[in-house]
């Protein structure tokens, strides 16, 4: 009994301290990744007082930690169970676990978890390529493919922008509205300045 009760405070004991330092690590990437881009977003492209922009930006900033706090304990715990039921560590492991913290965490499609899967997206598809690659499932290219590959990207974004905006993320449509449509309107020199995007009625 007296070893159950000094594994069970062990046990507590470490969980605290994953909990500490996950949200000290969570903090930090908050500070560096999301605060900074809701920051230059809001302040570029939404409307409403100061007051609102900075809930707003507190806001995205505490989804974005919130859920990956989720995500990292549901994975991690996922991760602990299946090595306890098979005794072992299996590669199918990791990819399982990752899928249910997926589907319960970033299965909601609100704009905060559409562009936390985007940016992965991306990482993702490169990772596969590099992978297919080195496992001889793609022969390695003769010439560097990052030219097409980012002609083909720019190519496919702007014709899905003049023809097909609707089927773009919003703040993607937001960037290059005001990059290639509100360009082509001089108002005064204020379209020089930091912020300078004008209302309707202007």
């Amino acid at each position: 009994m007296q070893c159950l009760i000094t594994l069970l405070r062990r046990l507590k004991e470490a969980l605290h301290r994953i909990t500490l330092q996950l949200h000290s690590r969570l903090e930090i990437i908050g500070a560096k990744i999301r605060a900074p881009h809701a920051l230059v977003m809001t302040l570029l492209f939404k409307s409403g007082s100061l007051l609102d922009k900075l809930k707003a930006i507190v806001m995205a900033t505490y989804t974005h930690s919130r859920n990956l706090a989720c995500f990292v304990f549901t994975y991690k715990g996922l991760l602990a169970a299946q090595r306890w039921l098979r005794g072992d560590r299996a590669q199918f492991h990791s990819f399982l676990a990752a899928c249910v913290g997926g589907w319960l965490v970033f299965g909601d499609n609100n704009h905060i978890n559409s562009q936390i899967n985007m940016y992965l997206l991306s990482r993702v598809l490169f990772g596969l390529s590099r992978l297919a690659v080195e496992k001889g499932v793609v022969n390695v290219p003769k010439r560097d493919p990052f030219p097409l590959f980012s002609a083909l990207v720019w190519g496919a974004v702007l014709w899905l922008f003049e023809y097909h905006p609707h089927t773009l993320q919003p703040s993607l449509q937001s960037s290059m509205t005001y990059l290639y449509d509100d360009s082509d309107v001089w108002h005064d020199v204020s379209d020089f300045l930091i912020h300078n995007k004008r209302s309707l009625s202007q």
